[in-house]
């Protein structure tokens, strides 16, 4: 092999194109790989499990959830500076939700929320980092309720599960003291991250109601797999219900998806089995939790095609153009940090 040829390997390699591939691909086989260990009855099970009553319970929910979360967004992104109505808030999150499912990458929706957000003719920065803000906070108060919930309730998982954690967690603290110590402009990066998380989240009447809105958007996804679990004949007992939603919303946290179908298909398969209810009944609940997930995020499509009518008026001819190049922008940024 040629230097040249190795060269552009290792550009390709380090590519924005190739690092939103890998993600999406990585998804795919993690997806073939719960396929290849349980076959295709537990996901055709969850498809046919899909009735009238569930749609309706779980696009109930899911508006529930759509409202806390977008009250969430209102509040941080009020605090640092950028005027949002909680209606305008809820049809952006709509469509935001829409966008990262359908999308390659999973935070197009957000990057267009940021930019919808921002004030005409200012910087994007500030509606970017409230938006950033918001999704951190959301997955903290996630991560906080499934591990108090596995120290209280989940001990068949504890020996997995809170060692990784744990593991995960001692990475992140070691790399971030290892940038301190070596590096000024990662001091300089981390302090001013602080000062955005505190202007965003700094009063404590606001941090309880952002705690408030995430426990809500969060119990409203326990609340549409635990549907999803009883339209597929599973039945347990509350807790239990509970403490695997939980772990299986963990896994669908993880940023190696299709749409969120990969990672998510594999713990639930893992958990269910681990909880004794064998892995095929996890897999058939989580891929009917992902269908009711896409049917619930239709009013984003709706608010989609809202907004490219709205922009292909010809009052409105210079708006597309001026939103591609923020984009544009605002997706180099997410690669580079």
């Amino acid at each position: 092999m040629t230097l040249r040829v190795r060269t552009r390997i290792r550009q390709a390699l380090r590519s924005a194109g190739f690092r939103r591939a890998l993600r999406p691909v990585l998804g795919a086989v993690v997806l073939v790989g719960v396929i290849g260990q349980v076959g295709t009855g537990p996901f055709l099970r969850g498809i046919l499990s899909l009735d009238g009553p569930t749609i309706g319970a779980a696009l109930l929910l899911a508006a529930v959830a759509t409202v806390a979360a977008s009250w969430r967004w209102q509040l941080i992104a009020t605090r640092l500076g950028v005027p949002l109505r909680l209606s305008t808030a809820v049809g952006m999150y709509y469509q935001s939700q829409f966008l990262n499912t359908i999308l390659p990458g999973g935070i197009v929706g957000d990057i267009r929320r940021a930019v919808d957000s921002g004030p005409s003719g200012t910087s994007v920065r500030p509606a970017a980092r409230a938006v950033a803000v918001e999704r951190v906070s959301g997955q903290v108060v996630q991560l906080a309720l499934a591990l108090v919930v596995l120290a209280c309730f989940g001990t068949e998982f504890e020996g997995y599960l809170l060692p990784a954690l744990g593991f995960g967690f001692g990475i992140v603290v070691a790399g971030l003291a290892a940038a301190i110590a070596l590096s000024a402009r990662a001091r300089a990066v981390l302090l001013s991250e602080a000062h955005e998380l505190r202007a965003g989240l700094g009063s404590l009447r606001t941090s309880l109601q952002v705690a408030l809105a995430s426990v809500i958007v969060v119990g409203c996804h326990v609340a549409t797999l635990t549907l999803a679990t009883l339209a597929v004949g599973e039945r347990m007992s509350g807790v239990r219900m509970i403490t695997l939603a939980l772990v299986i919303l963990l896994g669908a946290s993880i940023p190696l998806n299709i749409g969120g179908w990969g990672p998510r298909e594999g713990i639930a398969g893992w958990a269910f089995a681990i909880a004794g209810s064998g892995a095929p009944a996890g897999v058939a609940a989580s891929t009917l939790f992902g269908v009711l997930t896409i049917l619930s995020i239709a009013p984003g499509a709706l608010v989609a095609a809202a907004v490219v009518a709205r922009l292909r008026r010809p009052e409105s001819i210079l708006v597309p153009h001026a939103l591609d190049h923020a984009l544009d922008h605002a997706l180099d940024q997410e690669e580079t940090s």
